[in-house]
């Protein structure tokens, strides 16, 4: 791979390894450009703290450690500090001011919820009801909107098991919203190699028939995950399958 725009820090509370070690695999996998986007924080206003992400309190060592890091491997790899977040319109003020001081240089939509956490409905548990999907759907479009995320990391992450019929609709929806805007859609490669419903066949046949560009991204939590050259093989021959073309690096970053 030429570029990983996925790429989580042990911050999130279910990664491993140091930020150096993640660096140093991708060198070793002949990666040249490493985009870390770990969970991004979310300020709750109860005080509820979150264990999937890292807490508002270690933004500032994120972004120091990936500094150093970016400057000390300089000549080996280019290396970029992004997150990887939900569209929460009720949290989006408080996490803008969270982050406003910090060289941020972008962020990717990973639609985990559609509201604070705290409700509970997590899209990768089973979903029947139309409602969520057609929220998951409406969220990911105000978020692509508001210009804050380069790509949408694992669409198919939602697991409706309602009727055909209603996620053919909504999800078309969602795909002939992101190629009019160009966005690429991620062929994950942890869902693909941890046994999960995604990537998601009756997804990407969509995406196919739409028309859609393709991003792999690694979803890397453990560092000899950049490595892995048999799952990066897997999702190359996934957007054969689905004839998708691959955008191998993001425009816009310098």
């Amino acid at each position: 791979m030429f570029a990983n725009y996925h790429t989580h820090t042990s911050r999130c509370g279910h990664a491993m390894g140091s930020d150096r070690d993640f660096v140093e695999h991708a060198i070793k996998a002949g990666i040249k450009v490493l985009g870390f986007a770990d969970h991004c924080p979310w300020v709750f206003g109860d005080g509820y703290v979150s264990d999937i992400r890292m807490t508002p309190h270690e933004v500032e060592g994120y972004f120091r450690s990936l500094t150093d890091l970016k400057r000390e491997y300089a000549n080996d790899i280019t290396i970029y500090i992004g997150f990887e977040a939900e569209y929460i319109p009720q949290l989006i003020e408080a996490q803008d001011r969270l982050l406003a001081d910090y060289p941020l240089d972008y962020m990717i939509m990973g639609q985990h919820f559609n509201d604070p956490e705290t409700c509970h409905v997590y899209m990768g548990a089973p979903v029947y009801e139309e409602s969520i999907l057609a929220q998951y759907v409406d969220r990911i479009i105000e978020g692509m909107e508001s210009g804050r995320y380069r790509y949408l990391a694992h669409p198919d992450l939602i697991r409706y098991l309602g009727g055909d019929e209603e996620y053919e609709k909504h999800m078309r929806r969602l795909c002939a919203y992101l190629k009019s805007r160009d966005i690429p859609v991620e062929i994950n490669l942890l869902g693909m190699s941890g046994g999960r419903h995604y990537p998601s066949d009756r997804f990407f046949r969509i995406a196919r028939e739409t028309g859609n560009k393709a991003i792999i991204g690694i979803d890397a939590h453990m560092p000899d995950s950049l490595c892995d050259t048999e799952a990066i093989s897997k999702g190359r021959e996934f957007a054969d399958r689905y004839g998708l073309e691959v955008v191998e690096k993001l425009a816009g970053l310098e």
